[in-house]
């Protein structure tokens, strides 16, 4: 099948999906779609970064200590 009419046909299609969307929240502007919020990332504030930091370092400082320590 031709790629160019496959995309016309789903441009089309898309548009009166849109035109549908638009139509029926047009009936209820209260319950227009939101996002939620529930699912976003959390972020980590720069003392918490800070302190994960310091803890692998010093994780990591230990490491190369005991991995020396072996090899003598």
């Amino acid at each position: 099948m031709d790629t160019k009419r496959i995309l016309a046909g789903l441009y089309t299609e898309r548009k009166r999906i849109d035109q549908a969307i638009v139509a029926l929240e047009a009936l209820n502007p209260a319950s227009t779609h939101t996002p939620d919020r529930s699912g976003s990332r959390r972020r980590m504030s720069a003392a918490g970064r800070r302190k994960i930091s310091n803890m692998m370092k010093a994780r990591w400082a230990a490491r190369r200590k005991a991995a020396g320590k072996t090899k003598s």
